[in-house]
């Protein structure tokens, strides 16, 4: 596909605009978690190990878009505050699991990211979430998108 110069140019500005959301949404999720004690951060990693039990620090970090080394420094601050523990697996495998605490935290912060969410996309009717929803799935090669 050949692109012209105000073409890459658009290409540009719709990054742009798609990081400016992203940035928008993480700083009222980050800010509105405060409320319920965690983080963005600690609150996705929540996510991911209960979608995820027992999985390893290889797969929850790139569920969360980290580094190891970066999960693995929040993994040993959500094991300090009693929020998840880690468990031998198979060899060297180190499993991961919520604690009765951290699925508190998780269910409180769903409630918080829900009203989160409703604010950041109250702009737009149901149907152009719907594609927005479909565009972005479709970009990031999922399936039925």
């Amino acid at each position: 596909m050949h692109f012209s110069r105000g073409d890459l140019g658009d290409l540009q500005v719709l990054g742009r605009a798609v990081k400016q959301a992203q940035y928008r949404q993480h700083r009222a999720l980050d800010s509105a978690l405060a409320a319920v004690g965690t983080t963005l951060a600690q609150w996705d990693a929540l996510r991911a190990i209960s979608r995820s039990p027992g999985a390893s620090a290889r797969e929850l970090a790139a569920a969360t878009f980290q580094t190891e080394q970066a999960f693995g420094t929040l993994a040993t601050r959500l094991t300090a505050q009693g929020l998840i523990e880690r468990r031998p697996g198979r060899g060297r495998r180190i499993e991961h699991h919520l604690t009765p605490a951290g699925e508190q935290v998780l269910v409180r912060g769903g409630k918080v990211a829900d009203d989160v969410l409703a604010e950041c996309f109250a702009a737009l009717p149901a149907a152009d979430r719907e594609t927005l929803l479909g565009l972005l799935r479709r970009l990031n090669g999922e399936e039925n998108a």
